[in-house]
């Protein structure tokens, strides 16, 4: 039974893992990317999480669970184990926005490098953290990381994740896949108790991620920590707890003044003044974001309805949600909480670093 840290959570993913049809897809569904894609491997401990935690990166086009680095063909949950597989996802990204080296990076702050028996609650070696490299680069990349982290005063004993040469990977059952938004409730409750963001906390504290957004800027997200700091109470709640604030009592619901609108948590660019408009609700009101590589949109079926959540891809952030009733020439509204947005003034740009913004305010 995996990710056993409690009688009561054993129960729960008893139920939530029994509760679905495996369905195995098979072999590497990473072989059929563009060209110009690269593919990284990474085993980091509960591959729920390590997907979860990539897909929001910048440059990466998809993640995948999956089993590999064992013998045998076609291992399914039920014998992963048993054929000396490991929990592992694989990585299609863009070389051109981010780097190799960058995952890897990446890569370390999401695990406990220095246990070689598992990950976190997680036990055993095919819960252990692997590096598997697809060629000489990437083998020379990781083993001179590896080193450096070693190196580094992060951790009182030695790094214990391997770098192995990749072998034939296996697409984990549909749902597994995605699981974090599949099942956000059971998800959120697993990785709380696995103790696998307090470690990162405790380690990295207010280091945290940087990698460039779309627009070059780097996006950072502080650690949960220094959320709470940096954050109003009400910010905290929309951003991180999907709270709505009230209508027409809010900071930009009005704001007529020309700028950008910023994600609150991580800085990354969402939408322009210039697509702004008063939809009566109370709430700002875009018809198109500023920067769409910037923007998640997720179903949301909660409150007895369907509608369409929108987050900030670097930030994770909820935002609000969009709509099919808003003006041309999109027919969208997006409406927004005002608690999970910075504004930043035209006559701001450049001193806040958004320069390249200046131009779109000069435009006819």
């Amino acid at each position: 039974m995996r990710k056993i840290f409690s009688v009561i959570l054993i129960l729960i993913l008893t139920f939530g893992c029994n509760g679905n049809s495996p369905s195995q897809k098979g072999a590497n569904t990473m072989t059929e990317q563009k060209r110009s894609t690269r593919i990284a491997t990474f085993a980091g401990g509960c591959f729920w999480c390590v997907q979860s935690d990539f897909k929001k990166v910048p440059g990466v086009i998809q993640v995948v669970s999956g089993y590999t680095g064992g013998s045998g063909e076609n291992p399914t949950y039920e014998t992963y184990g048993r054929t000396g597989h490991v929990e592992a996802v694989q990585i299609a990204y863009d070389p051109e926005k981010i780097s190799y080296e960058q995952l890897l990076d990446i890569f370390w702050r999401h695990i406990d490098p220095t246990d070689g028996g598992g990950q976190f609650v997680d036990r055993g070696p095919h819960y252990r953290s692997v590096i598997f490299y697809h060629d000489e680069d990437q083998r020379k990349a990781a083993e001179r990381s590896k080193q450096d982290l070693d190196q580094s005063v992060k951790f009182a004993r030695p790094v214990a994740t391997e770098i192995l040469p990749a072998t034939r990977f296996y697409e984990a059952e549909s749902y597994h896949q995605d699981y974090d938004s599949k099942n956000p409730l059971h998800y959120q409750l697993y990785r709380s108790g696995s103790g696998r963001d307090r470690f990162r906390e405790k380690v990295w504290g207010g280091e945290t991620d940087t990698v460039p957004s779309n627009n070059g800027r780097a996006c950072v997200k502080p650690g949960e920590a220094t959320l709470k700091k940096i954050l109003t109470p009400l910010q905290y709640q929309v951003t991180q707890q999907e709270a709505t604030e009230p209508p027409f009592r809010n900071e930009y619901w009005d704001n007529k003044r020309e700028g950008i609108y910023v994600d609150v948590v991580s800085g990354e660019p969402l939408f322009s003044s210039r697509d702004k408009y008063d939809s009566g609700t109370g709430w700002p009101s875009f018809t198109r974001p500023l920067e769409p590589g910037n923007i998640v949109e997720r179903d949301d079926n909660r409150l007895f309805s369907r509608r369409t959540e929108v987050r900030s891809r670097h930030g994770d952030s909820h935002l609000g949600h969009v709509f099919p009733d808003g003006p041309g020439p999109t027919g969208l509204r997006y409406c927004m909480n005002s608690a999970a947005l910075r504004f930043i003034p035209r006559e701001d740009l450049e001193k806040e670093g958004y320069g390249n913004y200046v131009r779109i305010f000069s435009e006819d």
